[in-house]
């Protein structure tokens, strides 16, 4: 890490000198960076589930697809902004501040009319709190610890969009809800969310890998907010997932989302990682009251502390911020499952998994007032962390409501050994010398504590 931080000190040395000059042209400077006539009898709940049973295990892969869509646009999205950029550079439309908004009005909207739906105003309201309150949770966990500028270059929360999550978590909504009952509803409230996304394409506020997860995010934050209150109400009255359906065996099989802060526990990027959060959806199926066998799909992300720049006889650059984007990893996991119950409300339960953790690119960027940009920021060093092993261990105890919905306080201990390489942008220093990349060895422990909210089935 000595030469990194060599690099930076030459590179912003060299960004100081262009400034003194006045030639902001040597740094080429881009970031490229109607409810007549609509029946309102609802089918039988067998029949309706028998229609819908295929179409919701294609509609379950939805939101996967879309993350892997995020994940194969990561690298283009600069490129596919440029797109943008030439053909409709100054394309403006605030719609998208309202459209977002549109499918659930209209879910209301049906309701006050007395167009019978899935379910009363009361137990549609709850299943949609639920999914907002999940949604919100983590595109602003994601915001805060991702921290990706947007391409108009106006903040640093881009990841993901809100907007398109939103408008998304409505969108499943008025799908749930009124789907069922005339299929021109749930093809009106995709195709409004679509163009919410689309929106913040077009009037370069996200990138199109932000609304790719945005997507992702809202209709999944729907069905996981439809299960959730499914469970604690126990109504089948509504389009909800298989697991829903299935007849429990009396074991403590499970599907949960958790939260967490995480702590690290030993050093690495020079010792400045912060706090950080991890999410994700666990589950795990018990062939016995006793053991199961579990996976879980998660994110995990490090903020990382800024520091001013020390340069020896420049004290005039210790005005300079050297930022890095935080440190992320998708993970995926799987292992045994241990349960006992000690009685009817409570369980305690021990995992210990293994699988890999997909990093997240980064970059480092200088910034403060003598650096010679628009912005006053300047990309000078990116990094590229492996794809790694990682391993979990963790014990957890719940609180059981009834026997299908409990709430789990979690602690989790895990490893990710990673190699982090960096490479230099040469074509900011001031010499046909080229400067070696970097290779740094990194192994990540870190703690997590946390809450998850737990169905049984």
């Amino acid at each position: 890490m000595k030469n990194l931080a060599f690099i930076m000190t030459i590179s912003v040395c060299a960004n100081f000198c262009y400034a003194q000059k006045n030639t902001p042209s040597a740094f080429n400077y881009s970031i490229s960076d109607t409810t007549k006539n609509i029946k309102t009898e609802i089918p039988p709940l067998s029949s309706a589930y028998d229609s819908h049973n295929n179409s919701f295990l294609k509609k379950s892969i939805v939101p996967a697809v879309l993350f892997g869509a995020t994940a194969a646009t990561w690298n283009d999205r600069e490129n596919i902004r440029d797109v943008r950029n030439r053909y409709i550079p100054t394309f403006k439309a605030s719609y998208d501040d309202y459209l977002q908004y549109a499918p659930a009005a209209v879910v209301y909207g049906l309701q006050i009319a007395g167009v019978k739906g899935r379910n009363n105003i009361k137990r549609a309201t709850l299943s949609h709190l639920s999914s907002l309150a999940i949604m919100g949770i983590v595109v602003n966990t994601l915001k805060r610890t991702t921290k990706v500028q947007r391409p108009d270059e106006s903040a640093n929360n881009s990841f993901p969009s809100g907007h398109t999550a939103m408008a998304f978590t409505n969108a499943s909504f008025l799908h749930k809800e009124y789907g069922v009952v005339n299929t021109a509803y749930s093809i009106g409230g995709y195709s409004a969310a679509t163009l919410t996304g689309l929106g913040r394409n077009l009037n370069n506020r996200h990138w199109v890998s932000d609304v790719l997860a945005g997507a992702g995010i809202g209709i999944l934050s729907t069905e996981l907010g439809y299960f959730f209150i499914d469970k604690l109400y126990k109504n089948k009255g509504d389009n909800l997932g298989l697991l829903s359906k299935i007849e429990g065996n009396d074991n403590p099989s499970f599907l949960a989302l958790k939260v967490g802060p995480t702590f690290p526990i030993n050093n690495f990027i020079d010792d400045r990682k912060d706090m950080g959060f991890e999410m994700g959806i666990e589950g795990a199926y018990f062939f016995s009251k006793k053991f199961g066998l579990g996976a879980e799909f998660g994110f995990t992300s490090f903020p990382i502390q800024s520091v001013k720049l020390d340069v020896e006889d420049h004290e005039e650059l210790k005005t300079v911020d050297v930022n890095y984007e935080s440190l992320g990893f998708l993970n995926l996991s799987v292992g045994p499952y241990f349960s006992h119950s000690f009685s009817e409300n409570w369980e305690v339960s021990l995992k210990a998994t293994a699988g890999v953790s997909n990093p997240a690119s980064g970059k480092v960027i200088i910034e403060g007032d003598l650096i010679d940009t628009p912005n006053k920021e300047l990309e000078i060093v990116s990094y590229t962390p492996t794809t790694s092993f990682r391993r979990n261990f963790g014990a957890a105890i719940t609180y059981k409501f009834n026997p299908e919905l409990g709430l789990t306080f979690f602690s989790e201990y895990s490893q990710i050994n990673t190699k982090i390489k960096y490479e230099a942008i040469n074509n900011l220093i001031d010499d046909e010398d080229d400067i070696e990349n970097i290779t740094d060895r990194e192994k990540i422990k870190f703690v997590t504590i946390g809450l998850r909210v737990t169905a049984f089935f």
